[in-house]
């Protein structure tokens, strides 16, 4: 029995709601994806957080944060990783403009109960065009480079949580993730 060909639905990239279409800024009147042109837009300070954690066994917490891994000092080369890739997003991902980043900072908070190495990553600019890309792939990098270190003794370990916890500068303002508990300061160390 022959098999009854059905109409074919045109594909479209298009969003339907042309409020959404609006609202990403990274589709044209047509649904295709295009480069924003910043060129326009005013040069502020732009500053950008983000967070996220690797889950590992306790054991392998207290090695990283030991500094006791075959491969050596895992918090250095993940700090060093996420500065480097922060400065390349644009190469990473497809429609990032490069920015000239005035900070790019990493910092770690093991949480020995919960067997979790938390991450936080900051990048700040003054550009016409924000830096949450970066700050996303500077943790990104970070928490991998911490994973590509410690699997030789954990290889069940999980990256977890990558998430903007804030924004500031630029048109759409200030941004700030409700629930965000406080990361402490070197101080309260």
């Amino acid at each position: 029995m022959p098999r009854k060909k059905m109409p074919r639905k045109k594909p479209t990239a298009q969003p339907r709601d042309s409020a959404l279409r609006a609202a990403l800024t990274h589709l044209d009147r047509r649904g295709r994806v295009r480069m924003v042109d910043v060129g326009e837009k005013p040069v502020t300070r732009r500053e950008a957080l983000a967070r996220g954690a690797v889950r590992m066994e306790p054991a392998t917490l207290d090695a990283i944060v030991g500094g006791r891994l075959a491969k050596g000092e895992a918090l250095a080369a993940a700090r060093l990783a996420g500065i480097m890739a922060a400065k390349r997003t644009h190469e990473l991902i497809p429609l990032c403009h490069q920015i000239p980043l005035e900070v790019v900072e990493i910092e770690f908070r093991p949480d020995r109960a919960a067997a979790t190495l938390h991450i936080q990553a900051r990048a700040a600019t003054t550009s016409r065009t924000g830096v949450e890309m970066e700050a996303l792939v500077a943790l990104s990098a970070a928490a991998l480079t911490i994973y590509d270190m410690a699997k030789a003794i954990d290889r069940a370990m999980t990256i977890d949580a990558i998430r903007l916890v804030g924004k500031s500068g630029g048109r759409s303002g200030t941004f700030r993730r409700a629930g965000e508990p406080r990361w402490p300061s070197s101080a309260d160390s």
